[in-house]
């Protein structure tokens, strides 16, 4: 194994960077994270024409990030999630090119494909002088090379650094069984266009130079949170010594929508904290056909069975999953689904182009560049994710408790998802529906205020009352989601400095009087036939 560049820097780093009070768990469960992939997201040059071939390089750097900031934090998001940043291959595969950085070859390179090392650190200096976050991906199960698809793979282990030799991998053999662990932790992932050499992490040699790295990487180039690709195809007892050796909080990618096999990377503390795919699947379930009650139930089992599910990520849309408005682009639904994932338990995050209504299929297609955008800060998503990250980050500095304070389901059914989160003073009140644009009008009445309490709602600036009750009537209409909060909460936010009074129009009608007026005509057609 080659020696870690990293090694004789380490303690130097660790003392300039103040590593001791790196970024922990609580410091994140405040932030909102925006997820870019750094090919994808801003060219050096800042051109928004550039063609783009979805399976090879497009050109964007980490200068060009750095250039973009302003579009990120004008959104409100507090921190920012990266592709991985080490030397990937520099092949031409069957399947594309190593544009996102996931095809790890030296672990102690940067990539250069992505700029200078001083562009790197410059990047950062700049997030953290704007006090945004910086959590990067790392791939610890597999070392890539390029793979002529005949098996067994013939793989020149001299080629990887640190790992340099057969021993630190595990035997060939191919995954076929996903609900066996020994076979998807053993086994190698994905045998085509690229061979990924699995790491056998159960050695101590390859479990302590990946901690070793890590710690390196962390301290060397100031990283507040690391993303473990892969997290459930490595054995269990690396994840949590990896995870120390970081110093930093730890999301791990464990991509299963059951309860019992997510939970336990916490209950066994394993990871900290996870992408929230339990709530992923039924969520995009409701907004096609589904109800919300499966997504209430899945809040439910989730909070019952993992230790900590303020520490999970919640999502709509990332680099390995089809756009949401690839199934249904629906502006009003998209509105609905943002909302939730901003609103909800956990820490929000937004993959790059979703705020854009970007609608690609699966990999690649998912991964478009957002320049094709230009920017477009005026887009409905755009303007909706700025005013609910500034909500969500107002109510947290009201009142630091909204944080750890259990979203209330109000109403779940097959059409409404209405949540009250956070303390009296700063609580959000949320309704969400998968009606559509094509959505009816009626009022929905809806508790979670105290007695005559002044509300806002923040999408459409439209004020009005809570009952003696804490009841306040939403204005249901074309499927668009409804925000309150108080008031008061507002002052000096800059949010709704002007408001209009809330009211029905001519066509509202209240679900009670609806469901009155049927009564009545069912009760009259009676009468009819007697």
């Amino acid at each position: 194994m080659r020696t870690s560049i990293f090694s004789a820097v380490t303690a130097a780093g660790l003392a300039f960077s103040g590593f001791s009070q790196a970024a922990g768990i609580d410091e994140w469960k405040g932030r909102s994270v925006y997820q870019v992939m750094i090919d994808r997201f801003a060219r050096t040059d800042g051109s928004t024409s550039a063609a783009c071939e979805m399976s090879l390089f497009c050109g964007g750097s980490w200068k060009g990030l750095m250039n973009k900031l302003d579009y990120i934090q004008d959104m409100g998001f507090t921190a920012v999630q990266i592709s991985p940043i080490v030397k990937n291959i520099d092949d031409h595969t069957a399947v594309g090119d190593a544009y996102h950085g996931y095809w790890s070859v030296d672990n102690y390179k940067l990539n250069d494909k992505f700029g200078t090392e001083q562009e790197f650190k410059d990047l950062v200096a700049e997030m953290h002088k704007r006090d945004l976050f910086l959590m990067v991906d790392v791939v610890v199960n597999n070392m890539v090379q390029k793979f002529d698809n005949v098996v067994p793979p013939k793989v020149d282990y001299s080629k990887f650094n640190p790992f340099n030799d057969k021993k630190y991998f595990h035997p060939y053999c191919n995954v076929t069984d996903w609900e066996d662990p020994k076979n998807y932790q053993n086994c190698w992932l994905y045998p085509y266009g690229v061979v990924l050499a699995d790491l056998d992490t159960d050695s101590p040699a390859v479990a302590d130079e990946l901690g070793s790295w890590v710690n390196g990487l962390v301290s060397n180039y100031l990283i507040d949170g690391i993303r473990i690709d892969a997290a459930k195809h490595v054995n269990d007892d690396f994840l949590p010594g990896f995870v120390k050796s970081s110093g930093v909080f730890a999301w791990g990618e464990v991509l299963t929508g059951v309860t019992k096999d997510m939970c336990r990377y916490q209950t066994l503390g394993l990871l900290p904290g996870m992408p929230n795919y339990l709530e992923y699947y039924p969520l995009n379930e409701a907004f096609n056909g589904g109800s919300f009650e499966k997504l209430d139930k899945a809040k439910s089992d989730a909070r019952s069975g993992c230790n900590d599910t303020f520490a999970l990520g919640s999502f709509l849309e990332n680099h390995d999953m089809p756009r949401f408005a690839n199934s249904n682009d629906d502006m009003a639904l998209a509105q609905n689904a943002m909302t939730y994932i901003l609103l909800n338990d956990g820490i929000p995050t937004v993959y790059q182009g979703q705020e854009q209504h970007f609608k690609g299929n699966g990999t690649p297609f998912n991964r478009e560049p957002l320049w094709q955008s230009n920017y477009d800060q005026q887009a409905p998503l755009y303007v909706l994710t700025s005013t609910l990250n500034k909500v969500r980050n107002n109510a947290i500095k009201l009142d630091t408790s909204y944080l750890e304070s259990k979203a209330e389901t109000l109403r779940a059914d097959t059409n409404h998802f209405c949540m009250k989160k956070g303390p009296y003073g700063s609580q959000v009140v949320f309704c969400i529906t998968n009606k559509s644009s094509k959505g009816d009008k009626y009022q929905l009445p809806m508790k979670g205020f105290q007695p005559s309490e002044e509300v806002v709602e923040v999408l459409t600036c439209k004020s009005s009352a809570a009952d003696g009750t804490g009841t306040i009537t939403m204005y249901m209409d074309k499927g668009a989601p409804k925000v309150y909060v108080p008031t008061a909460a507002l002052k000096g936010t800059g949010i709704c400095e002007k408001t209009s009074e809330d009211g029905p129009d001519s066509a509202a009608a209240s679900l009670g009087a609806a469901r009155g007026l049927a009564a009545l005509i069912a009760v009259g057609c009676a009468a009819l036939l007697i």
